[in-house]
């Protein structure tokens, strides 16, 4: 990840192209360690594309990725009434919970 975010910053600064130097030297300048066969991996499958078009390339593959969508289903299906029962006693506590740490003033007054 570090190793994107370095091109991707040496692109941001205006080197449409950046080296294999140009990388090491962003990720050393943050006294990060440096792992060659990452880099030659990353120019390899970048080389001779547009870095706009793969990250909206990357944007619409994201868009189809599920997320947060699992535990509303599971609770929503008729087997799992008796599951879904403890699972919203537990949310009752814990909102329970939260409204007494609130209350606390943790001895602090603006008035005292």
């Amino acid at each position: 990840m570090k190793v994107v975010a370095a091109f991707l910053l040496a692109v941001l600064g205006g080197n449409a192209n950046p080296s294999a130097d140009n990388i090491k030297d962003i990720i050393g300048a943050v006294g990060a360690d440096v792992d060659g066969e990452s880099i030659d991996l990353l120019l390899k499958e970048v080389s001779g594309k547009d870095i706009t078009e793969l990250i909206a390339t990357g944007r619409e593959k994201l868009a189809s990725v599920p997320s947060g969508g699992g535990v509303a289903v599971a609770a929503s299906s008729p087997s799992s009434g008796a599951a879904s029962a403890p699972a919203a006693a537990e949310k009752k506590e814990a909102k329970k919970e939260e409204k007494d740490e609130s209350d606390d003033d943790m001895g602090f007054s603006l008035f005292e």
